[in-house]
């Protein structure tokens, strides 16, 4: 009796295993059939292209196609970074991509905090909604935003300075003024969905340590010191890693747009990005597909230094 017990054991054992393994295998094909769209989009739209990479280290012509243009090893390279041009986009590609990684930083935890402790819900959407609104608006749109406030004889911007007995500022043909709009319109836009990560982490902190620390007498400040601000570290290793990786990157739409393109604001708002659109335009799409590579290749760089920096210090923190 006790070996039949024990064979009925097992073989029940054996039918709950085969049904959760069932079970699993139609989970999984359930989500594998979520993900296949997805997927198939990475796949026609980042990897199939990436033959085109060849065409960098190619004399291309169109009448004869990738493969049967000659080769010309490294001069596509050697025509940007030899360039008048390249120590001027990238030094402002390096300064803006740096400063919006800070930037973003630094306001998307202060409207985090902020949002956290806010009591009345419908205040947190309210406010939340009008922040992410810049967000969810087209570039072309931000730039006619911009150019209402700038437009040289019309922009409010000068008619303000006008009626206080000011000069109107010609603003598309000074470029030292740049570095600040195109900070500040970076910031008005990103702001409200930068914050997401942040208010997210926030709201996962266990309340019984904000309440212990209360009884024990912390002010607002120092439980934003000692227990929210340690809680963001996680995410803040996240997004600096991926951040780093863009630096050599920039928002296309943000840096041709809000400036029209005007050849006087080059100094302080031409970025790499900017600068391989023109040659793309120009027909130059080998010097344009070499930079693009040179860009891909020190952002990649610059994630594994980055991430293993942040192994070596805070493993937990790694990316990978």
């Amino acid at each position: 009796m006790k070996a039949l017990r024990q064979r009925s054991e097992t073989q029940s054992d054996k039918a709950a295993k085969k049904l959760n393994s069932r079970v699993e295998r139609k989970n999984s094909l359930t989500l594998w059939l979520l993900a296949l769209p997805g997927f198939l989009f990475m796949v026609v739209f980042s990897y199939l292209p990436m033959g085109g990479i060849v065409i960098a280290f190619k004399d291309y012509a169109p009448r004869k196609g990738i493969f049967g243009s000659p080769w010309c090893g490294f001069d596509n390279f050697k025509f940007f970074f030899t360039s008048q041009d390249a120590v001027r986009t990238i030094g402002n590609t390096l300064f803006y991509s740096i400063s919006f990684l800070i930037l973003d930083m630094l306001l998307g935890i202060s409207i985090a905090l902020l949002l956290y402790h806010l009591s009345n819900k419908v205040r947190l959407k309210i406010y939340h909604s009008i922040l992410l609104i810049p967000r969810f608006l087209s570039i072309v749109v931000i730039s006619y935003i911009v150019y209402a406030f700038l437009n040289p004889m019309f922009g409010l911007v000068n008619q303000w300075i006008v009626g206080t007995g000011g000069q109107p500022v010609q603003w598309y043909s000074s470029p030292q003024y740049w570095r600040t709009i195109l900070t500040s319109v970076h910031l008005w836009q990103i702001a409200g969905s930068g914050c997401l990560y942040y208010y997210a982490a926030l709201v996962g902190i266990d309340e019984t340590l904000l309440e212990a620390a209360s009884i024990d007498g912390a002010s607002a400040w120092q439980k934003c010191w000692h227990i929210m601000i340690p809680s963001l570290i996680p995410v803040i290793c996240i997004l600096t890693i991926l951040g780093i990786g863009q630096v050599f990157t920039g928002d296309l739409g943000l840096f041709y747009q809000v400036t029209r393109d005007q050849g006087p604001l080059y100094p302080t708002t031409d970025v790499i990005n900017t600068y391989t659109y023109r040659a793309l335009l120009n027909g130059n799409l080998e010097k344009s597909t070499a930079v693009g590579l040179f860009q891909s290749l020190a952002g990649m760089i610059l994630v594994l230094i980055t991430n293993g920096i942040i192994r070596k210090v805070s493993p937990d923190n790694s990316m990978f």
